[in-house]
C-alpha cells in the first residue's frame, strides 16, 4: 500500500506533533486547575489564563510563516483542543483559533489579522446566516467584540463597541445574543462562493476543534470515575471488580478512543483533501456530543450520589459535556446535511 493512502487510515502521530500535544497538556495541567476553572465561572472566561496560552502562541500556530505563523496543521490544534477539554480551561480557545485562521484566509487587514493571532483582539464566530434584526446565539460573543457572520453572499467581520450581555448556560461558557445591528462597523471579507465556502469551512474547523475538546473531557471524566472505582469498597472489594461498574467504564473507555480517532481522521482529511468530505466535521461533532454525554455520566453515576454534588469534580465535566455539545443548536440540522451529501455524493 503507498504511504499516503496507508496514512489516510492511521492516525497515529509522529514526533513533532507528541511534542505539541505534551507542551499544551503542561500547560493546561499547570495553570488550568479545577479551582481556576471553578472561579472563572458562570462566564466561564479567565483573562489572566488567555493571556499565558496567547503567549504560547495557540491562535498563531497554524496561520502561514507569511502571516507570522509556523504552519500547523488542524491535526495539530485538534492535540491542542483535546488538552484544553481535558481540563476544561476556562478560554476562548476554539472560536478565536477558527476566527483569526478564516481571517488570516480571507485576506483582512494585517493589523487585524495580527491583533486576532496575538490574542489582544477577541474574534469569534457566528455559526448560523446572519439577518437584520435576527439575534442568535454566538458562542464567546460575551468576551469577544468582533464578530465573524455570513450575511446573504457576504462574510463580514462585524466590529461592536463591547462584547455582548452573557448569558448564563449549563456549560458556563461565554455565550451572548448578538445581531448585525449591534455593530459599530462592518468589513466585508469576502463575497459569493468564497464566502460561503470559508464560512462553512470554519464552521466545521469549530466543530472539529469542540469536538477533540470533548474527547478529552471524557477522558478526565472517566479517569475520575476509574480511581473512584479503584477505591471505593462494596462487601470488602473494590466496586471496580463488579461487572456493572467495570464494563461501563470500559465501554466509555472504547468510545473515547473511537472518537478520538475519528477527530485525527477528519483533521488530517481536512488538511490534505480539502473539500473530499466536507460532511465529516459534522459527523464527528454528533459522534463526540453522544459520547461525551453517556460516558461523564457514566463517570458520574459510578461514583454514586458524590458524582452529582457540586463539590464533586466530575459535575464540571458533566455540565460541560452537556452544556457545549448544545452551543450551536440542534444538530439535527446537521444530520439532514450529512445524509444530504452522502446521498449526492452516492448519486454523483
Amino acid at each position: 500500500m503507498a504511504g499516503y493512502a496507508l496514512r489516510r487510515l492511521d492516525p497515529s502521530l509522529d514526533e513533532n506533533q507528541d511534542v505539541v500535544r505534551d507542551a499544551f497538556a503542561d500547560f493546561f495541567t499547570n495553570e488550568s486547575p479545577s479551582s481556576v476553572v471553578r472561579d472563572a465561572e458562570p462566564l466561564g472566561h479567565d483573562a489572566a489564563l488567555w493571556r499565558k496560552l496567547a503567549g504560547m502562541g495557540v491562535a498563531s500556530m497554524s496561520l502561514p510563516e507569511s502571516a507570522g505563523g509556523d504552519n500547523a496543521t488542524l491535526v495539530d490544534l485538534v492535540l491542542v483542543a483535546e488538552e484544553w477539554g481535558r481540563t476544561l480551561a476556562p478560554v476562548p480557545l476554539a472560536s478565536q483559533v477558527v476566527a483569526t485562521r478564516l481571517l488570516a484566509a480571507t485576506g483582512a487587514p494585517g493589523a487585524v489579522v495580527s491583533a486576532a493571532a496575538e490574542g489582544d483582539r477577541l474574534v469569534t464566530l457566528a455559526h448560523h446566516p446572519a439577518y437584520a434584526g435576527a439575534a442568535q446565539l454566538v458562542p464567546d460573543a460575551a468576551v469577544a467584540a468582533d464578530v465573524i457572520a455570513l450575511v446573504g453572499d457576504e462574510l463580514v467581520l462585524f466590529s461592536a463597541s463591547a462584547p455582548g450581555k452573557h448569558v448564563p448556560n449549563q456549560g458556563s461558557t461565554p455565550l451572548a445574543w448578538w445581531q448585525p445591528d449591534d455593530a459599530v462597523t462592518r468589513t466585508v471579507l469576502a463575497t459569493g462562493a468564497e464566502a460561503t465556502t470559508a464560512h462553512a469551512t470554519a464552521v466545521g474547523e469549530w466543530k472539529l476543534l469542540t469536538s477533540a475538546a470533548l474527547v478529552g473531557m471524557t477522558e478526565a471524566a472517566l479517569r475520575i470515575g476509574v480511581e473512584f472505582a479503584k477505591t471505593r469498597e462494596t462487601m470488602g472489594v473494590p466496586i471496580g471488580t463488579l461487572q456493572g461498574v467495570s464494563f461501563p467504564l470500559a465501554d466509555v473507555a472504547i468510545a473515547v478512543a473511537g472518537t478520538r480517532n475519528f477527530v485525527y481522521q477528519a483533521a488530517w482529511l481536512a488538511d490534505h483533501e480539502p473539500g473530499s468530505r466536507p460532511e465529516l466535521p459534522l459527523m464527528v461533532f454528533d459522534a463526540a456530543r453522544r459520547m461525551a454525554t453517556h460516558g461523564t455520566t457514566t463517570a458520574a453515576h459510578v461514583q454514586g450520589g458524590l458524582g452529582f454534588t457540586t463539590e464533586a469534580d466530575s459535575s464540571l465535566y458533566f455540565l460541560r459535556a452537556k452544556g457545549w455539545s448544545a452551543l450551536v443548536g440542534d444538530t439535527g440540522a446537521d444530520l439532514r446535511v450529512i445524509g444530504d451529501r452522502l446521498l449526492s455524493a452516492r448519486r454523483g
